[in-house]
């Protein structure tokens, strides 16, 4: 008997000891697997957070501005183009649309994707200090898996440069349709007398032959700035640069304005020093000093003066100047000076002649050299505009 009990003992014991070791040997599994489990989503969540990171990254990297939304209105994420747009610190998570944008219709579209799944093409003006800045937004509602509201995605894209440009197109449509019309009338007008019987008249043949002649050549030369800027903003302008001798340009200039001059009793001054070389396309300089002469010789004092100098300035630079003794500019005729087809005294500029381009040629050209031009001014001061070359070396 007590065999027996040593024998069921041993058994017994037996099997605990190899049900121990089976538990123990599950446990080390359960623990290896939940350490792999822990493992992975550790791994997950540190890939979920990189992922953030460059999704953020990727957003303020953006030019569109981006703002996220929760189901409770709540920004999740807005990049740094929307902080630009709307004047706040990205990515303001945890704000409203409306404390962040302080806009009542941006507020307002993102209440619209409750009842709409899109928005597209929708534009907002924003008022500003200086200028108004043009919007268009895209907005898309997000849905969870069963198919619920879970916030909404709005995209800004800024059409401020291109609604200045498209104004800035219309206003040189009617400056150029403007100063079209102009002469073709009074070209239409001529002809209409002669036909109707001024022709039968000598002088008065003459007379309007000569108006014919005069705004048929003011046309032309309309024509031939319009292309000349063509050239230029397209550029496909090709320099012929060389060493240049600025004081013998300047001379060749002012030779062939005397005439012009002299009939306003203006006198122009070379004052350029001899041995000044610049590195400039000679009929493209040419072109620059003679819009300025002229410019000064329209609009400079009877019998006063216009003077050409030029000095060396830092960079390698020649400092090229034309200076008059006229009425002087405002400080925002001067802001605006190159602006094509701006006048300051419009009435007075019509009655000189011209077209309203010469300094917006003058800039162009100047720039294409790789210069800078400038005006300086003020009432009753005179004018004295200024632009660089390149110096050529030696």
């Amino acid at each position: 008997m007590t065999v027996v009990v040593l024998l069921a003992l041993f058994l017994a014991a037996g099997f605990a000891l190899a049900w121990l070791r089976e538990r123990a040997n599950g446990l080390r599994l359960e623990e290896g697997h939940r350490r792999a489990l822990a493992e992975q989503r550790d791994r997950r969540e540190e890939e979920l957070r990189e992922q953030s990171v460059r999704t953020v990254a990727l957003f303020d990297r953006m030019v569109e501005g981006i703002i996220v939304v929760d189901a409770a209105g709540r920004i999740r994420l807005a990049n740094r183009a929307a902080g630009a747009l709307f004047g706040f610190e990205a990515p303001a998570v945890g704000r409203t649309i409306l404390e962040a944008t302080r806009h009542h219709e941006v507020s307002a579209l993102a209440g619209r994707l409750e009842r709409e799944p899109e928005i597209l093409g929708h534009e907002l003006r924003i008022e500003a200090v200086e200028s108004p800045t043009f919007l268009q937004v895209n907005a898309l509602a997000l849905r969870d898996a069963q198919g619920g509201g879970d916030g909404a995605i709005l995209v800004f894209h800024d059409l401020t440069r291109l609604r200045q440009l498209e104004g800035v197109r219309q206003e040189f449509v009617a400056n150029v349709s403007h100063e079209l019309r102009t002469p073709l009338s009074l070209i239409k007008s001529a002809a209409e007398t002669l036909l109707d019987g001024g022709k039968d008249d000598a002088a008065i043949t003459i007379r309007f032959l000569q108006i014919i002649e005069k705004h048929s050549n003011r046309l032309n030369l309309l024509i031939d700035d319009l292309l000349m800027l063509s050239t230029l903003d397209s550029g496909s302008m090709r320099l012929n640069l060389q060493p240049v001798a600025l004081r013998a340009a300047v001379q060749e200039v002012t030779d062939d304005l005397k005439g012009r001059a002299s009939a306003r009793g203006i006198l122009l001054e070379n004052l350029v020093p001899a041995g000044l070389v610049a590195d400039a396309d000679p009929d493209r300089l040419r072109q620059v000093l003679s819009n300025l002469l002229d410019n000064a010789i329209k609009y400079g004092r009877v019998e006063g003066r216009a003077a050409v100098s030029v000095k060396p300035v830092a960079g390698g630079r020649l400092e090229i100047s034309v200076k008059d003794d006229g009425p002087g500019m405002t400080t925002e005729a001067c802001a605006r000076a190159f602006e094509r087809f701006y006048r300051a005294d419009k009435a007075r500029t019509r009655e000189q002649g011209g077209t309203g381009l010469g300094l917006a040629i003058v800039k162009h050209v100047v720039q294409a050299h790789g210069g800078e031009v400038r005006v300086t001014s003020a009432p009753g001061e005179g004018t004295t505009f200024s632009f660089t070359l390149p110096q050529a070396r030696g």
